[in-house]
Protein backbone atom coordinates (compact mmCIF):
# COMPACT_ATOMS: atom_id res chain seq x y z
CA UNK A 1 0.00 0.00 0.00
CA UNK A 2 1.46 3.45 -0.49
CA UNK A 3 1.92 5.53 2.67
CA UNK A 4 -0.46 7.83 1.88
CA UNK A 5 -3.65 5.78 1.72
CA UNK A 6 -2.40 3.36 4.29
CA UNK A 7 -2.16 5.83 6.71
CA UNK A 8 -5.42 7.33 5.71
CA UNK A 9 -7.58 3.43 5.54
CA UNK A 10 -6.34 2.85 9.13
CA UNK A 11 -6.49 6.19 10.48
CA UNK A 12 -10.24 6.27 9.43
CA UNK A 13 -10.81 2.65 10.57
CA UNK A 14 -9.32 4.27 14.37
CA UNK A 15 -11.67 7.18 14.26
CA UNK A 16 -14.66 4.81 13.48
CA UNK A 17 -13.59 1.92 16.07
CA UNK A 18 -12.82 4.42 18.95
CA UNK A 19 -16.03 4.78 20.52
CA UNK A 20 -16.61 1.22 20.38
CA UNK A 21 -13.52 0.44 21.94
CA UNK A 22 -14.52 2.64 24.85
CA UNK A 23 -18.21 1.76 25.57
CA UNK A 24 -16.26 -2.26 25.46
CA UNK A 25 -14.63 -0.93 28.91
CA UNK A 26 -17.69 -1.49 30.24
CA UNK A 27 -19.70 -3.75 28.21
CA UNK A 28 -22.94 -4.16 30.83
CA UNK A 29 -24.24 -1.09 30.45
CA UNK A 30 -23.28 2.04 32.74
CA UNK A 31 -26.85 2.53 33.59
CA UNK A 32 -28.48 -1.27 34.29
CA UNK A 33 -28.53 -2.21 37.73
CA UNK A 34 -27.99 -4.87 38.99
CA UNK A 35 -30.90 -6.69 41.58
CA UNK A 36 -31.00 -9.23 44.03
CA UNK A 37 -33.70 -11.95 43.91
CA UNK A 38 -36.71 -10.07 45.97
CA UNK A 39 -36.05 -6.45 44.67
CA UNK A 40 -33.23 -4.07 45.82
CA UNK A 41 -29.95 -3.04 44.46
CA UNK A 42 -27.09 -5.53 44.64
CA UNK A 43 -23.65 -4.18 46.54
CA UNK A 44 -21.25 -2.69 43.64
CA UNK A 45 -24.04 -2.34 40.67
CA UNK A 46 -21.30 -1.15 37.92
CA UNK A 47 -19.92 -3.43 35.61
CA UNK A 48 -16.14 -4.40 36.06
CA UNK A 49 -14.01 -2.90 33.66
CA UNK A 50 -12.51 -5.56 31.18
CA UNK A 51 -8.51 -5.05 31.37
CA UNK A 52 -7.71 -5.92 28.41
CA UNK A 53 -10.13 -3.52 26.73
CA UNK A 54 -8.41 -0.61 29.05
CA UNK A 55 -4.52 -1.67 28.06
CA UNK A 56 -5.65 -1.47 24.29
CA UNK A 57 -7.50 2.04 25.08
CA UNK A 58 -4.25 2.74 26.91
CA UNK A 59 -2.19 1.55 23.91
CA UNK A 60 -3.66 3.56 21.82
CA UNK A 61 -3.94 6.33 23.56
CA UNK A 62 -0.39 6.98 23.98
CA UNK A 63 0.48 5.79 20.43
CA UNK A 64 -1.48 8.04 19.04
CA UNK A 65 -0.14 10.80 21.34
CA UNK A 66 3.46 9.81 20.46
CA UNK A 67 2.64 9.31 16.88
CA UNK A 68 1.16 12.80 16.62
CA UNK A 69 4.16 14.64 18.47
CA UNK A 70 7.06 12.34 15.92
CA UNK A 71 4.42 13.45 12.47
CA UNK A 72 4.93 17.10 13.94
CA UNK A 73 8.66 17.42 15.52
CA UNK A 74 9.55 16.08 11.68
CA UNK A 75 7.49 18.02 9.78
CA UNK A 76 9.23 21.00 11.61
CA UNK A 77 5.50 22.03 12.93
CA UNK A 78 4.70 23.80 16.21
CA UNK A 79 3.01 21.38 18.84
CA UNK A 80 -0.51 21.95 19.48
CA UNK A 81 -2.90 21.40 22.48
CA UNK A 82 -3.69 18.10 23.80
CA UNK A 83 -6.74 16.34 22.58
CA UNK A 84 -9.02 13.67 22.62
CA UNK A 85 -7.68 10.35 20.31
CA UNK A 86 -9.97 11.40 17.48
CA UNK A 87 -9.03 14.54 16.90
CA UNK A 88 -5.41 14.07 16.60
CA UNK A 89 -6.18 11.62 14.77
CA UNK A 90 -8.19 13.66 11.94
CA UNK A 91 -5.14 16.59 12.99
CA UNK A 92 -2.66 13.54 11.58
CA UNK A 93 -4.97 12.59 8.55
CA UNK A 94 -4.59 16.37 7.75
CA UNK A 95 -0.76 15.68 7.45
CA UNK A 96 -0.94 12.88 5.28
CA UNK A 97 0.30 14.81 2.08
CA UNK A 98 3.05 16.11 3.88
CA UNK A 99 3.40 12.95 5.43
CA UNK A 100 4.09 10.46 2.30
CA UNK A 101 6.35 13.58 0.78
CA UNK A 102 8.75 11.78 3.54
CA UNK A 103 9.98 8.47 2.86
CA UNK A 104 10.59 7.87 6.61
CA UNK A 105 7.72 9.29 8.23
CA UNK A 106 5.31 7.91 5.79
CA UNK A 107 6.41 4.30 6.45
CA UNK A 108 6.18 4.68 9.57
CA UNK A 109 3.41 6.51 10.13
CA UNK A 110 1.68 3.57 8.24
CA UNK A 111 3.24 0.79 10.12
CA UNK A 112 1.58 2.33 13.37
CA UNK A 113 -1.23 3.19 12.58
CA UNK A 114 -1.90 -0.36 11.03
CA UNK A 115 -0.49 -1.90 14.52
CA UNK A 116 -3.22 0.55 16.53
CA UNK A 117 -6.06 -0.14 14.30
CA UNK A 118 -5.63 -4.00 14.67
CA UNK A 119 -4.63 -3.75 18.21
CA UNK A 120 -8.66 -2.27 18.67
CA UNK A 121 -9.75 -4.71 16.71
CA UNK A 122 -8.59 -7.59 18.94
CA UNK A 123 -9.82 -6.07 21.60
CA UNK A 124 -13.29 -5.57 20.13
CA UNK A 125 -13.13 -9.33 19.58
CA UNK A 126 -12.62 -9.22 15.86
CA UNK A 127 -10.37 -12.00 14.77
CA UNK A 128 -8.90 -9.45 12.04
CA UNK A 129 -10.66 -6.37 10.76
CA UNK A 130 -11.17 -5.96 7.10
CA UNK A 131 -11.02 -2.42 5.77
CA UNK A 132 -12.55 -1.65 2.73
CA UNK A 133 -10.71 0.39 -0.01
CA UNK A 134 -11.92 2.56 -2.36
CA UNK A 135 -11.31 1.02 -6.46
CA UNK A 136 -11.87 -2.05 -8.03
CA UNK A 137 -9.72 -5.28 -8.40
CA UNK A 138 -7.22 -5.32 -11.32
CA UNK A 139 -8.32 -9.02 -11.47
CA UNK A 140 -11.56 -8.95 -11.88
CA UNK A 141 -12.85 -5.60 -11.27
CA UNK A 142 -15.07 -5.30 -8.90
CA UNK A 143 -15.46 -3.13 -5.89
CA UNK A 144 -14.39 -5.92 -3.43
CA UNK A 145 -10.63 -5.27 -2.23
CA UNK A 146 -10.10 -5.37 1.25
CA UNK A 147 -7.33 -4.43 3.61
CA UNK A 148 -5.88 -6.78 6.35
CA UNK A 149 -4.10 -5.01 8.88
CA UNK A 150 -2.44 -7.64 10.39
CA UNK A 151 -0.87 -8.98 7.24
CA UNK A 152 -0.18 -6.04 5.32
CA UNK A 153 -2.18 -7.36 3.20
CA UNK A 154 -4.60 -6.03 0.16
CA UNK A 155 -6.81 -8.86 -1.32
CA UNK A 156 -10.22 -9.17 -3.29
CA UNK A 157 -12.89 -10.66 -1.35
CA UNK A 158 -14.70 -11.85 -4.42
CA UNK A 159 -15.73 -15.66 -4.25
CA UNK A 160 -15.01 -15.48 -8.14
CA UNK A 161 -11.85 -13.60 -7.47
CA UNK A 162 -9.75 -14.18 -4.12
CA UNK A 163 -6.62 -12.40 -5.66
CA UNK A 164 -4.22 -11.45 -2.93
CA UNK A 165 -2.58 -8.10 -4.37
CA UNK A 166 0.96 -7.37 -3.28
CA UNK A 167 1.97 -4.35 -0.98
CA UNK A 168 3.30 -2.32 -3.78
CA UNK A 169 -0.71 -2.08 -5.25
CA UNK A 170 -2.48 1.23 -3.91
Amino acid sequence: MSGDRAGAVWIASLVRRWPDLIDELSPAGRDALRERHGGGPVGGTTAPVRLHVSDAVRDITDGVVELEEAVRERLGLRPVPPAPVPVRLRRIAGLLDRIAADPLLAPHVEDETRRMAARCARALGDPEQLVRLPGRCPACDCVSLRALPERAEIRCVNPACGRVLGAEHS
